[in-house]
């Protein structure tokens, strides 16, 4: 099989697809395995869907499992023409677990004690507007909105835009890290000029000033569950959160103090 060429072509059609960097990354990579597993193959359409059921057996865990199997499907769909090959492979369905949060009060207590003003407003803008971390490492200079008190998420998951508001302490920590660290394009640059902050590098600041049991999605998760017990209607949670389906929110009054706290027992 001519790896390359199928390389090649997925990638492309990968770019023309599908407009999240994150998305296109993972699926190029995934696919890539895949072909080099079978590189003895004549061809994609050559290779038995038993044999491509055997290979997604041998990854340990589900989500890596139903990881290459969309991207997989994803080839077969976009660069093989060939949608019915793995049709019939089931998803392997992800187990139902309650999103862990973290104490509010630790939370303010721990950010507000953090010295450095950069790492103090990334995991700010965690907690506070309940941002991805994809997001606040892509957000821009030119997306905060200091009139309005809003800051444009351009681009956030499923490429869609949306507003969140912005405290007037987080505008302020905002205004003191610009004087001192002088970004340019974006919000946080990362270690070469005009970089952006990685992903894996705001993970680490959450460990450093939070401990190694939490990581930075666990500020979002804590994000929604704070607005739900100071009462913000579920709707508008939604909104700022930028779930598609309110039922995605809904899973946070499974974990919120105050809505469990009103539940009359029977004893």
């Amino acid at each position: 099989m001519n790896i390359r060429k199928w390389e090649h072509n997925y990638s492309r059609d990968c770019d023309i697809k599908y407009q999240s960097e994150a998305t296109r990354r993972t699926y190029k990579y995934c696919v890539s395995k895949f072909l080099k597993q079978f590189s003895s193959a004549v061809e994609p359409k050559a290779i038995p869907t038993a044999a491509i059921k055997t290979w997604l057996l041998t990854f340990k865990t589900l989500n890596t499992r139903k990881q290459m199997l969309c991207s997989v499907a994803s080839f077969y769909k976009l660069t093989v023409n060939m949608p019915s090959k793995i049709s019939k492979i089931p998803y392997p369905k992800k187990a139902k677990t309650l999103p862990q949060v973290i104490d509010t009060n630790f939370l303010i207590n721990r950010i507000n004690d953090i010295p450095n003003l950069k790492h103090k407003a990334i995991l700010m803008l965690g907690f506070s507007c309940g941002l991805r971390v994809s997001e606040v490492c892509n957000l821009k200079m030119q997306c905060i909105d200091r009139a309005r008190m809003m800051i444009l998420i351009k681009n956030g998951k499923g490429n869609k835009d949306r507003f969140v508001v912005m405290s007037a302490n987080l505008l302020h920590t905002f205004e003191e890290y610009a004087c001192e660290f002088k970004p340019k394009i974006y919000l946080f640059n990362g270690q070469k000029p005009f970089s952006k902050y990685t992903r894996s590098s705001a993970n680490k600041l959450v460990k450093k000033y939070l401990g190694n049991q939490y990581h930075y999605h666990q500020l979002r998760h804590s994000n929604a569950t704070a607005l739900l017990e100071a009462g913000t209607d579920i709707s508008i949670i939604q909104k700022l959160l930028g779930h598609s389906d309110i039922k995605t929110t809904q899973i946070y009054t499974h974990v919120s103090k105050k809505a469990l706290s009103k539940v009359v027992m029977p004893m």
